[in-house]
């Protein structure tokens, strides 16, 4: 689940152009998917069942996982606990069962890669491919029409 609320500009803004930034699985997924295959091995099998400009859901079956994932630009998405307290970002894995929060931490993520990249410590195209392609294939998928229920991100079921 990655919920990043974004404000009114984002709707005004080349973020929310579908041909200028890819859309919201590149956008904001980009980095949850990269670390979805890292993890847990290459896309077997993918499914689409949402896929608007702020949101998008669909399920994944990975080497070593099945996924449900849920991405949103909707601050209405976010979870009571998020609004509760005045966080504007929400983003948890639950593997068997047990939650992993890591909304907090990725304020500096994007410099630190750079200077990584600028001193020869960072990754190349090989190691982006994998979730490239899985972008553009989810972002050109058909949504499902028959869903499997089990295979729904709970988010999605609201």
């Amino acid at each position: 689940t990655y919920i990043t609320s974004r404000g009114i500009w984002y709707d005004h803004s080349w973020k929310s152009v579908l041909e200028k930034s890819g859309g919201i699985g590149t956008n904001i997924g980009v980095h949850f998917f990269d670390m979805l295959s890292w993890i847990f091995g290459d896309v077997q099998k993918s499914y689409v069942f949402l896929s608007e400009s702020q949101k998008m859901s669909g399920a994944l079956e990975l080497h070593n996982a099945d996924v449900k994932w849920f991405l949103s630009t909707d601050r209405a998405d976010l979870p009571k606990e998020a609004l509760d307290n005045r966080k504007p970002t929400f983003r948890s894995i639950e593997v068997n069962g047990e939650e992993i929060q890591f909304s907090e931490g990725f304020t500096d993520l994007h410099t630190k890669v750079y200077e990584e990249t600028l001193a020869g410590r960072g990754f190349g195209i090989a190691d982006a491919r994998p979730s490239i392609k899985l972008i553009y294939d989810l972002r050109n998928a058909k949504v499902e029409s028959k869903v499997d229920k089990d295979k729904i991100h709970p988010f999605l079921r609201k």
